[in-house]
């Protein structure tokens, strides 16, 4: 049991909470952006058969999530044809992509196995503020300049 005053302020709590549900409602829309865009990327092409293959879920639930992000502006598509990123879908795509390579670089940075920091990113990606990524930004270039020292 924690002591009274270890409880956060209700508050503070509040806010806290918040955030967390913000970002669990706007991890789907991000992870989609940015599998298109690698996809596109890789392949010249993001199809519903790419997506399904690699979320490891349904046609139908591809295509009920792209219709939602087409509603949200993000993704364009035309019936049998490929999916394509709005401009404000590259933009997020773009934005997850770099948070994604901060975070997987700290993970690996303090030490974590290649498989297991693959895994971790994907889910501390979406609950990662600003502040924090440019901590481990910070970390990871002094973990660098450090190694490079060791290395002379």
């Amino acid at each position: 049991m924690s002591k009274k005053e270890d409880l956060e302020e209700t508050k503070e709590q509040a806010e806290i909470f918040e955030r967390v549900r913000k970002a669990h409602q706007t991890e789907t829309a991000e992870d989609y952006v940015e599998l298109i865009a690698d996809l596109i990327e890789a392949k010249g092409e993001a199809r519903i058969v790419d997506l399904s293959q690699r979320f490891g879920v349904s046609h139908a639930t591809i295509n009920k999530i792209i219709t939602r992000l087409k509603k949200e502006g993000l993704v364009n598509s035309e019936p049998y044809r490929s999916l394509f990123l709005s401009e404000s879908g590259r933009e997020l795509a773009h934005h997850c992509k770099e948070r994604h390579t901060i975070v997987l670089k700290f993970l690996k940075c303090l030490g974590v196995s290649e498989q297991a920091a693959k895994t971790d990113a994907e889910g501390i990606e979406h609950h990662v503020s600003s502040e924090t990524l440019k901590v481990f930004q910070a970390f990871i270039k002094s973990s660098s300049k450090a190694a490079s020292k060791e290395t002379k």
